[in-house]
Order: structure tokens, then C-alpha cells, then sequence
């Protein structure tokens, strides 16, 4: 009999014969291609500032596990769990934010991290995951009573958010979060004209942050007219796509990560554009869709709205990260410090992705070995459970 059979009740079993395994193989396929670009990405990065080697490599080992670990502890919980999981994660996170403006230090004009117990911590990373689904439980609430102001409340907290995110300044975030937030809100049934009202603000959010925010219009016009700035990480960027061809130079022959001193983070696409090769780059970029479109499949057989909601927020919250930064390193978008998820370096967003990610495979389990009809949890008795 098979170590983990059907019949066995155990808390691992049911999660073995629940779990989207195929969604878990997609999400470690990426941990391991991150770990290898890396490796071979940060050592010039770590020669340049002094550093041994594997300085970053080793760092970025730990923070694999500890994102592995994380991912499948909370692909373990209940969707309860989750969502309790959620809220206090949300709060905790306003809170480090809020310090965060208070007391961190300023990086190139910007304030974004905080050191809790020695480690750097970025709240915003964790703050994303934690709004999508506090805010898909309130919309799921909305939905199920009219007289509960989900919507309002959902609403209120982003706003919140999104001035703390702006304070820092990170526009960019804040624009993914809108987006992730605008997509609840549509899949909850927002009705036409709202959709059409959000459109416009979000258009209209844009141009005051170009108009208001220098270094947003400095991308702005660096991206629309190259010959106004200097666009060297770009056209390096670039360079080594072409450099690349389609099958690569080769494990480690690559130039540009010698040269670009985010070639282990923002600009990790070209590294593996230019040593692996297009092919490479585009199976890399399969791995993200299948991700994000096995999931969204899942979710046409849920009916919980709150589940829907949930991991579809995260799942968006997952793919429109993935495709900012490939879109970055392509030069389709304006230049944003943005990770590609799972494959980049850097701790708060290892962790903050395997929390996520964690979170899809538990609220897309099946046939959770419920004895009797299942209850959506986002019933009026169930609001504040």
C-alpha cells in the first residue's frame, strides 16, 4: 500500500490527494530556474561590491527554503485559515508600513524597508497578498448581503493603502495593487459604468503621477523618447536578447550581468535571455501562464464567491508582477524596480510569493473530505469567523 494512500485521514495525506500537484510542479520548476540564474547572475554583482562569490547565491538558498516551507505550511490551512491568516497579516503590515515611513532608511530617494529582528524586510510584499484576499472576503461579503458595505470598507482599504505606497514613493506597486483590487471588483460584479468609472480614475491616477512625481515622468519620457535620459540599463538590457539568440551563449558566457548592477533582480529575464536563450526564455514565460491559467480553471468549478475572489486576486497579483518585469527587461513598459516572481533575488519577495502561492494551492484544493454539503464561507454568520 502506498505510503500516502486514499484512505489514510492523516493531515499530509489529505493534502497530497487534494493539492493541485501540477500547479506545485510549475511553482518548484521556477524556484529551481531562479536558483540557477542566481548563481550565475549575482557573482559579478558580488565581486563588484567586495563580497564573496556566492555572497547573494547563498543568501538566496536560504530564502528558497525558507519560501519552499513557507508555501507548503500554508497550502496546509483551511480556507478559514486563510482568510483569518489574512486579516491579521494585513494589519500587521499597515503597521510596519506606517514605521516603515517613520523610521527607514532612505534608498535613493525612496523608503521602503525596515529591519525587524536583523533581517530587511519590505512590508509592501507582504501587504499585496494580504489586501487581495482581506478584500476579496469583503466583496464575497457584499455579494452574499446586500446590507454588509463590503464594497465601501474594500474600497476605503485600498485607498489606505494606496497613500502609504505612494508616500514611500512606489508607484508602481501601487499600480499593481489597483490593478489586482479593479479585478476583484469586476469579478464581483461591478456593474459596467463603475468598470468605466475605474478605467478613467486609474488613467487619470496615471498622468497626475506623471505630471506630480519626477522620477515617474522621467521614465515616462525616457520610455517614450529614448534620446531625452539615459537608458543604458535598457538597451543593455536588449543587447542581450540579441546577444542571446535563441539558444543562448551558454551557462555562465553571459556579458550583461558583468555590467548591469540589477542584473540578479530587476533585469534576471535578460541574464537568461542571453545564457539560455529565447527558447528558454520562452518556456520560462509558459511556466508563468500555465501557473496563472490552471488556477483561473480551478476557479470555474468553485462556489464560494469568496475562494474566487481570493485566489483570483492572487493569481492576477502573480502574473501582472511576472509580466511588468518582462515587460521592463523587453523594453514594452517604462522602467520599473519590479522582481520576476520565484526567479529573481531578494528575501522579502521569496517570502511574500511563497505566502501567496501558499495561498492559491489551499484555497484550490478538492475534495477536502467534507462529510456533508460545504458552506460558503462568505455567509453574513461567517463575515468576522
Amino acid at each position: 500500500m502506498s505510503l500516502l494512500s486514499r484512505a489514510d485521514e492523516s493531515l499530509v495525506a489529505r493534502w497530497w490527494w487534494t493539492v493541485d500537484r501540477w500547479l506545485l510542479v510549475a511553482v518548484i520548476f521556477l524556484l529551481g530556474a531562479g536558483l540557477v540564474l542566481t548563481f550565475g547572475a549575482s557573482t559579478p554583482v558580488a565581486e563588484r561590491l567586495g563580497l564573496p562569490v556566492f555572497h547573494f547565491a547563498k543568501r538566496q538558498l536560504v530564502f528558497l527554503a525558507l519560501g519552499l516551507v513557507l508555501m507548503i505550511t500554508v497550502s496546509l490551512a483551511s480556507v478559514k485559515m486563510v482568510r483569518r491568516g489574512a486579516i491579521a497579516l494585513f494589519a500587521l503590515c499597515l503597521v510596519l508600513m506606517v514605521v516603515t515611513l517613520l523610521f527607514g532608511p532612505d534608498y535613493n530617494g525612496a523608503t521602503r524597508w525596515v529591519n525587524v529582528a536583523g533581517f530587511t524586510l519590505q512590508p509592501a510584499e507582504f501587504l499585496k497578498p494580504a489586501f487581495a484576499v482581506v478584500s476579496a472576503w469583503l466583496f464575497a461579503g457584499a455579494m452574499d448581503d446586500k446590507s454588509f458595505p463590503g464594497r465601501q470598507i474594500a474600497s476605503g482599504l485600498f485607498v489606505l493603502c494606496a497613500g502609504l505606497l505612494i508616500l514611500q514613493p512606489d508607484i508602481g506597486q501601487t499600480i499593481l495593487l489597483g490593478s489586482v483590487w479593479s479585478i476583484q471588483m469586476i469579478l464581483a460584479g461591478l456593474p459596467l459604468l463603475w468598470i468605466g468609472g475605474l478605467l478613467v480614475l486609474g488613467i487619470v491616477t496615471v498622468f497626475l503621477c506623471y505630471l506630480f512625481v519626477p522620477h515617474v515622468t522621467e521614465r515616462f519620457d525616457r520610455f517614450l523618447d529614448p534620446s531625452s535620459g539615459d537608458t543604458y540599463q535598457v538597451d543593455t538590457a536588449l543587447n542581450a536578447f540579441r546577444a542571446g539568440g535563441l539558444f543562448g551563449r551558454g551557462p555562465g558566457e553571459g556579458a550583461v550581468k558583468k555590467v548591469l548592477p540589477d542584473a540578479h533582480t530587476d533585469y534576471i529575464f535578460a541574464v537568461a535571455g542571453e545564457e539560455f536563450g529565447a527558447l528558454v526564455c520562452l518556456i520560462i514565460v509558459g511556466v508563468f501562464a500555465v501557473i496563472v491559467m490552471r488556477g483561473l480553471v480551478r476557479l470555474t468549478e468553485e462556489e464560494d464567491p469568496f475562494i474566487v475572489l481570493a485566489a483570483g486576486g492572487l493569481l492576477s497579483l502573480f502574473g501582472l508582477q511576472a509580466m511588468i518585469n518582462i515587460g521592463v527587461n523587453l523594453a514594452l513598459l517604462p522602467s520599473k524596480g519590479m522582481t520576476l516572481p520565484f526567479i529573481s533575488y531578494g528575501g522579502s519577495s521569496m517570502l511574500a510569493l511563497g505566502l501567496s502561492m501558499g495561498m492559491v494551492l489551499a484555497l484550490t484544493r478538492k475534495n477536502r473530505f467534507e462529510t456533508g454539503p460545504r458552506l460558503h464561507t462568505s455567509t453574513v454568520r461567517g463575515h468576522w469567523a
